[in-house]
């Protein structure tokens, strides 16, 4: 799922069957859970593009990869 307005912009990602988005906001990217809970212990680099969420995410919750949910999956 994808939201942009002039203010920020909104990403939904399956992050290895868990439910986050991805909100850039004033230049920075804010995590959160289930869209209600902020994630404050994973920093996304600002010079990061939207291009390369998925492969970041994949990158730091690699962990939580299983047989059924094997990859971060972008969501439309």
């Amino acid at each position: 799922m994808f939201f942009n307005d002039r203010r920020s912009t909104l990403l939904k990602f399956d992050v290895f069957g868990k439910s986050m988005l991805v909100q850039r906001k004033e230049g920075a990217w804010l995590l959160f859970i289930d869209s209600r809970s902020r994630v404050f212990d994973v920093v996304i680099p600002t010079e990061l593009t939207e291009q390369d969420l998925a492969g970041y995410l994949d990158d730091i919750f690699h962990e939580h990869s299983s047989e059924k949910h094997p990859h971060v999956i972008a969501l439309k």
